[in-house]
């Protein structure tokens, strides 16, 4: 459930309702149709701009400060937002009739009410931090406690490389490095949600996605979710390489079969994954290099496949014997024929262009 869904949102205003009935029991006499709808309004409001869904340029800024300015600046900007929910709430409300008050005792908000909006909209954020730390499937189900005991489960797995990023760490340093995967993997989460996947891991420069068998094979989701990926830093190019001098280009592998999922940790608590198909998966993402395609796929999944998405083929490699393992791998490349990936090559070549390109200027100069 990701927060650009209709469900994340139905609930936070159902979460925020609840909050705005223990108001009218604290402070009142008991709920009121009126203190429910102060807290849904107040409760989507205040998610809303701490998900950037408005004045996200101002929140960017903010992050920027040196962080005890921050968490000041951060703190009074929240007040000014609940304020001006509490009083378009109470606009709104006296507008329809539901309260009979004047003008400015609707619009002016109440001062016992602001710290308890905050303490209350403290609360949901900070879930929701943790939520978004761990992954919004993997905090489910550790509040749920599906995994206490090992389970065995069929799931995809897709193993998301970024091609170059040594290089560009030794020529940019690894602050820069940094901020370029930061980058990568905000652009992959978006298809990661859309296409029903959930991101499992960050490894280095590495991404670990999966889905549950059937939820990853039903419309071929977990190929049609690499490729969104792709089509996503290719459609940004202009923006990638004015800030990082490059256009991201990605490894992919997909794979799957049965694993052992459980909980484990003890004072950091994860969901692991055990079993053969995850040290496959990882040979069969090394194996990219080798054969220089951007796209490997086992047998084990495409041929579990109802159809492959518009416009992507299938191309059989053969049998490979991957490091690590008695068996071999019957395995596949993809590639959309309308968007062909040089994985590996462009980013280099472009970087060395524009290297040569200043040169020759600072000569010229």
């Amino acid at each position: 459930m990701s927060s650009g869904t209709a469900t994340f949102w139905i609930i936070i205003a159902v979460v925020s309702a609840s909050f705005g009935a223990l108001h009218g029991f604290l402070f009142g006499d008991g709920p009121k149709l009126a203190g429910l709808l102060y807290g849904t309004c107040i409760g989507l409001l205040t998610i809303a701009y701490q998900r950037g869904v408005f004045l996200a340029g101002y929140s960017e800024r903010l992050r920027r400060l040196p962080t005890p300015a921050y968490i000041v600046a951060a703190e009074i900007s929240l007040v000014f937002v609940i304020v001006a929910g509490m009083a378009l709430t109470g606009l709104v409300l006296r507008t329809l009739g539901i309260v009979d008050k004047p003008l400015m005792e609707a619009i002016t908000p109440k001062l016992s009410t602001i710290p308890f909006a905050l303490v209350m909209s403290a609360i949901i954020v900070s879930v929701l931090r943790v939520r978004d730390l761990i992954g919004g499937e993997t905090f489910l189900n550790l509040i749920l406690g599906r995994y206490h005991r090992p389970v065995r489960e069929e799931r995809i797995f897709l193993f998301l490389d970024l091609a170059g990023s040594t290089a560009y760490a030794a020529r940019h340093g690894d602050l820069a490095a940094q901020e370029l995967l930061k980058a990568v993997f905000s652009a992959i989460a978006e298809p990661v949600r859309r296409y029903r996947g959930q991101v499992d891991d960050y490894v280095g420069d590495q991404v670990i996605v999966s889905w549950p068998l059937a939820r990853g094979i039903e419309q071929a989701r977990c190929v049609a979710c690499v490729f969104a990926i792709h089509r996503a830093l290719d459609d940004d190019r202009a923006r990638w390489l004015a800030r990082f001098g490059l256009v991201p280009e990605l490894r992919a592998a997909l794979h799957g079969g049965s694993v052992v999922t459980a909980e484990v940790g003890v004072d950091r608590h994860k969901i692991a994954y055990f079993g053969d198909v995850m040290n496959a998966t990882a040979r069969l993402e090394g194996l990219c290099r080798e054969t220089q395609r951007a796209v490997l796929i086992s047998e084990a999944v495409l041929a579990r496949l109802p159809v492959l998405p518009e416009g992507i083929e299938a191309e059989a490699l053969g049998s490979y014997h991957l490091r690590g393992r008695s068996e071999t791998m019957a395995v596949h490349a993809l590639a959309d024929r309308r968007r062909p990936l040089f994985v590996g090559a462009r980013a280099e070549v472009d970087a060395d262009r524009r290297a040569a390109g200043r040169v020759y200027a600072a000569l010229r100069g």
